[in-house]
């Protein structure tokens, strides 16, 4: 409507909704703005996971575009047959909670083609408004349905007109700097500033009436992946996604997707297949570095919540204990869960059989695991297979879910919140702390996980290199 042509994707009930959000170019007599399409909130009743990202793609894009400048004008579009009963939560979350109270809402009701005088809805639900103190500063009421019939195009283009004067109209207060302050917001914390964890709580569950269960969540649960090439890790993200999510071909370096199940968020990281050290030094040292990077990277993001070995069912091999050993406890210190995906199942008649055959061997070889999960990712089989799959499905999400529960998590971590100190500890043995010397770090990688003498000297020169 506000460009003229169609340049955004609009969603049905059927269709995917703007993930994380969409940005336009559209012009306004003669001047240009940027507008931004963000996810639509879906009840955080019926829906809470698809809520839980909808706020925090808000959240991400309020700090992107404090970085660039800032916010000059938030259009709350509410479709105008009916008022959802989740409006004033988000409307709180969104002026009050994610902005400060620093931004103008303009409120935008749609669907309104059926009314004679459209600004007519405007008049018999002001008193609502006021009542429930929503502040904004200016309306429209219009219609986007691009109908051919000439009435409804003439509403149509008459709702065109009214949105631009809106813009318009605001754009002036902004150029006499009556919204000046508008466009400051807190970088690192948009909606909070130095307010603490309980008072963030209140405003949540008191000011925008949300669970306290939901409240309390505040960032995704990280999972990381590992494995040698073949494991299907990649069809192991799409299988717990229920969606094509991951590439299948491996690439050279970690990719990131976001999952969402059981009412939980869930940030996923698929490393770099580990090739076995005697076939390419090169190729393996690249594979660690990588993961090295990741790991100092999700550090800094608040930690990593569990650790996936993926493996391609076959034998339990000493190179399968080198991997373990590296992530599990070189690379993350034994303060991460780890547990085990062995997929290519599906010719079993019973999956769970190849865990009880071969339990035995991972005890031998010292794999200590949280959990473990026998499914198939093969997604492209007869009616039995499939069965197989969607069985799959149910069993990673449950060790996932099991997982990374908080009362687990407090078990693993030992209270230690979010593993901050995971790469602190790791510098100070990398380095050379008070009870460790420099020259045990390569016969530490040697013997403990299986590295050859050569690539465990250049692994270790890069790892001090990176934190001397």
């Amino acid at each position: 409507l506000l460009a003229g042509r169609q340049v955004a994707e609009t969603s049905s009930g059927h269709s995917s909704p703007t993930l994380h959000y969409d940005a336009y170019g559209v012009t306004i007599d003669d001047v240009p703005y940027r507008v931004y399409d963000t996810i639509g909130f879906d009840d955080y009743c019926t829906n809470p996971s698809g809520f839980l990202y909808a706020i925090t793609n808000a959240h991400k894009l309020a700090k992107e575009l404090c970085e660039k400048g800032g916010v000059w004008l938030l259009l709350y579009c509410i479709k105008g047959d009916r008022i959802p009963s989740t409006f004033i939560t988000n409307y709180r979350l969104l002026y009050e909670f994610l902005f400060g109270e620093k931004v103008p809402v303009a409120l935008i009701a749609t669907h309104l083609e059926g009314e004679d005088n459209m600004d007519d809805w405007h008049a018999r639900n002001k008193g609502w408004f006021e009542g429930q103190t929503v502040k904004y500063v200016d309306h429209v009421c219009i219609t986007t349905a691009d109908n051919p019939d000439p009435k409804c195009r003439e509403k149509y283009e008459m709702s065109r007109t009214e949105v631009g004067k809106l813009i318009s109209r605001q754009a002036q207060h902004w150029n006499r700097g009556d919204w000046s302050h508008a466009r400051v917001i807190d970088a690192d914390n948009p909606s909070t500033g130095q307010a603490s964890e309980a008072d963030v709580l209140g405003i949540l569950t008191k000011r925008c009436g949300l669970g306290e269960s939901l409240a309390k969540v505040d960032r995704h649960k990280t999972i990381v992946l590992f494995g040698e090439t073949g494991s299907g890790k990649s069809s192991l993200i799409n299988l717990m996604a229920d969606e094509e999510l991951a590439c299948t071909s491996p690439g050279m370096q970690w990719q990131e997707y976001t999952i969402h199940f059981g009412g939980d968020s869930y940030k996923v990281f698929d490393t770099v297949e580990l090739e076995e050290p005697q076939l390419g030094i090169k190729e393996y040292l690249e594979s660690v570095e990588n993961a090295y990077i990741l790991i100092k990277e999700l550090d800094k993001r608040g930690g990593i919540d569990l650790l996936i070995f993926c493996v391609h069912a076959g034998r339990v091999t000493a190179t399968m204990q080198s991997n373990y050993r590296l992530f599990h406890e070189f690379l993350c210190e034994k303060k991460v869960p780890i547990v085990l995906a062995v997929t290519n199942l599906e010719r079993e008649k019973r999956m769970e059989d190849w865990w009880e055959r071969n339990q035995s061997l991972f005890e031998k070889y010292q794999i200590q695991l949280a959990g473990h999960a026998c499914i198939t990712t093969a997604n492209r089989l007869d009616s039995r297979h499939r069965a197989l799959y969607e069985e799959s499905r149910i069993t990673i999400r449950n060790l996932v879910q099991k997982s990374t529960a908080d009362e687990q998590k407090q078990a693993w971590i030992g209270g230690d919140n979010l593993f901050t100190s995971l790469l602190r500890k790791q510098k100070e043995f990398l380095t050379g702390g008070p009870n460790v010397r420099k020259k045990d770090l390569v016969p530490y990688l040697t013997k403990r996980c299986g590295i050859s003498p050569d690539a465990a000297r250049q692994l270790a020169k890069m790892i001090r290199q990176d934190v001397g």
